[in-house]
């Protein structure tokens, strides 16, 4: 069931986290629906700005909306006024104080979600789908990215039924937890109808610190003085093992010469 199961979904806890950060015992859902207002109304302000992801925390005094962009300075504006209006719409949204942390994508090549919304707009501008997403899929590539896999299902090419089409190099482990693996969707808007695009990119292994062995604290304490482990081995340069240093000193040194016979008056 790997390929049924969204990858984010799937990996909650492990090795991502939620996007929405807060608890709430009673008001669950109006704040539920409220987040999406804010999504939504993040999207329809600023569509031109390369929004991969939106986070929302909250506390009992105000809401902190952290926005992830490959485009920071559409976001931000001349003066910073774009985002004064943008925090403007968001309070009166919300009917709470709203502060926006704005934060610039390094690699959108590599982010799901702009790739597919990339690809939609080149459809969208009547350029080969086969084209659009071999482009994007090769470029991911030469960004770092360890797998892509491109697919898109509608009427391409004009033609009367639907029919999709995928592009993939490399590999994208659905199945393996540990597997950074980044989905986006997109919708392109043509005359002859919708066309969905889906992005799956693989970029490596995250080591959740769920599956790192832990360290008691006493055999951190013993790692550092030298002390032998549980195992009855002691450290390198401790103080039941010389040191290469001490051992090579101790080998430049000449052997002691024997005592000499004092001289005396041995008769008995």
């Amino acid at each position: 069931m790997g390929q049924k199961v969204h990858p984010h979904g799937f990996r909650l806890g492990y090795i991502y986290t939620w996007n929405s950060k807060w608890y709430a015992d009673k008001n669950y859902t109006e704040q539920l629906h409220e987040d999406l207002r804010i999504r939504r109304s993040i999207e329809r302000m600023l569509p031109d700005a390369g929004i991969s992801r939106v986070e929302i925390e909250r506390n009992a005094n105000q809401i902190t909306v952290s926005i992830h962009t490959a485009r920071p300075g559409i976001v931000i504006g001349r003066g910073g006024q774009r985002v004064d209006e943008l925090r403007g719409r968001l309070e009166k949204t919300s009917g709470r104080r709203v502060r926006v942390n704005i934060n610039e994508v390094r690699l959108p090549e590599i982010e799901a979600p702009l790739v597919a919304r990339a690809v939609a707009e080149q459809i969208e501008r009547r350029v080969s789908h086969r084209r659009a997403i071999k482009q994007a899929a090769l470029r991911a590539m030469q960004r770092g990215a360890q797998g892509v896999r491109i697919r898109i299902a509608g009427r391409l090419g004009g033609s009367d039924m639907s029919r999709r089409d995928q592009e993939r190099q490399g590999r994208v482990p659905l199945h393996t937890l540990k597997a950074d693996v980044d989905y986006g969707t997109a919708e392109a808007r043509t005359t002859l109808g919708r066309i969905g695009v889906k992005v799956w990119i693989y970029k490596g292994d995250k080591i959740s610190e769920r599956t790192a062995p832990p360290v008691s604290a006493l055999e951190k304490a013993r790692a550092a003085s030298g002390e032998p482990q549980a195992g009855g081995v002691a450290a390198p340069g401790g103080p039941d093992q010389p040191s290469e240093a001490s051992a090579e000193a101790a080998a430049a040194e000449p052997p002691p010469e024997p005592a000499q016979r004092e001289s005396g008056d041995a008769t008995a």
